[in-house]
């Protein structure tokens, strides 16, 4: 299983959630809610998961470090300041809450199953091997991080 490893990018994964979520609204019906309360909610998950994904992408970039998680090796510095005092990976929790606010748009429930399976094969196959690295290059520094700061949220 180790194949999957930091090989299919971030935003792919959430292009392919986002089809799998579209096509399961489609399929399986749907309660009769007024949409505008759908459509307010998925407004603020979605302002506040490009929110999180910026800050993250920014804080990286003032840190002149890589954000293509397929090459952790090209880290060049550890990034604990910013969002990454609360979150340890606020782009993936910007993608989960974008992933929140499709599924409040389409106002499926079936849609909203498919979120804790991206959180498991997000932590599975990309964080777990990402930390792997980090606690290898930064040892003590990036362990006392891990202790101190959540993975998610």
């Amino acid at each position: 299983m180790q194949a999957l490893e930091l090989k299919i990018p971030p935003v792919i994964l959430v292009v392919l959630f986002s089809l799998a979520m579209w096509l399961l609204a489609k399929l399986v019906p749907q309660p009769a809610l007024p949409p505008v309360w759908g459509w307010i909610l998925a407004g603020i998950l979605a302002a506040s998961g490009i929110a999180v994904a910026l800050a993250g992408v920014l804080a990286f970039r003032r840190a002149d470090t890589t954000v293509d998680p397929r090459v952790p090796q090209q880290t060049s510095s550890l990034v604990i300041r910013g969002i990454y005092r609360y979150s340890r990976n606020p782009m993936y929790l910007g993608f989960l809450l974008l992933l929140a606010a499709l599924a409040c748009y389409l106002m499926s429930a079936a849609a909203m199953v498919l979120l804790p399976l991206f959180v498991l094969y997000m932590n599975r196959w990309q964080i777990a091997p990402e930390e792997r690295y980090l606690l290898e290059k930064f040892g003590a520094e990036y362990q006392a991080y891990l202790i101190q700061v959540r993975r998610w949220l």
